[in-house]
C-alpha cells in the first residue's frame, strides 16, 4: 500500500471523531505494509488529556508487537503530531511520521517546534508531511464550522 492508501486509513478514523464531536483527527500505525494500531481523538469524550489518535494508536501497535518499542514501524497521522504526541513518537522509536495537515498552533515536525530534528534526543523520525492535507483540511475546517453554528 502507498502513504495515500494508509491516509486514506487514518482519514477514517478522524472521520468516527468528527462523528462522535471530536476534533477529527486520526492515526493509524503501519509494519511491514499492514496496520497494526488505529486511533481517533478522544480526550473529550474520555475525559483524558492523552487521548490523542496517535497516542491510541501506538498503544495498540505496541499491544499487537507485545513490545512499547515499535521498530520499524510508520505512524500515519492527518494532523501534524503535536508535542506530546511526537514525544510518545520518539519514545516507541517509530522509524517514520507521515502527516497531512500541518498544525501551525501545536505542530512539533516544523510548524511550531521540531522534536525530530533536535539533535540532542537519541532518536530521530523521518519526516513527511501534505499527504493527503487537503482532505485532512476539509475534514477540520467543516467539523469547526458546524461547531460555530451550533453557538
Amino acid at each position: 500500500m502507498s502513504d495515500i492508501q494508509f491516509m486514506q486509513a487514518a482519514l477514517i478514523q478522524a472521520a468516527h471523531a468528527a462523528s462522535v464531536d471530536e476534533v477529527p483527527v486520526g492515526a493509524v500505525v503501519v509494519k511491514d505494509g499492514f496496520i497494526i494500531g488505529y486511533g481517533f481523538n478522544q480526550p473529550i469524550s474520555n475525559s483524558d488529556p492523552t487521548a490523542h489518535a496517535e497516542i491510541i494508536a501506538l498503544r495498540m501497535a505496541a499491544q499487537h508487537l507485545h513490545n512499547y518499542r515499535l521498530v520499524g514501524c510508520e505512524l500515519y497521522a492527518t494532523l501534524e503530531p503535536c508535542v506530546m504526541c511526537a514525544g510518545a513518537i520518539l519514545s516507541a522509536r517509530i522509524q517514520r511520521v507521515i502527516f497531512g495537515a500541518p498544525d501551525l498552533k501545536a505542530g512539533a515536525c516544523g510548524s511550531v517546534v521540531d522534536l525530530f530534528s533536535e539533535p540532542r534526543l537519541n532518536h530521530h523520525a523521518a519526516i513527511t508531511g501534505g499527504v493527503c492535507s487537503a482532505d485532512s483540511v476539509q475534514l477540520l475546517q467543516s467539523f469547526f464550522a458546524r461547531k460555530r453554528k451550533k453557538i
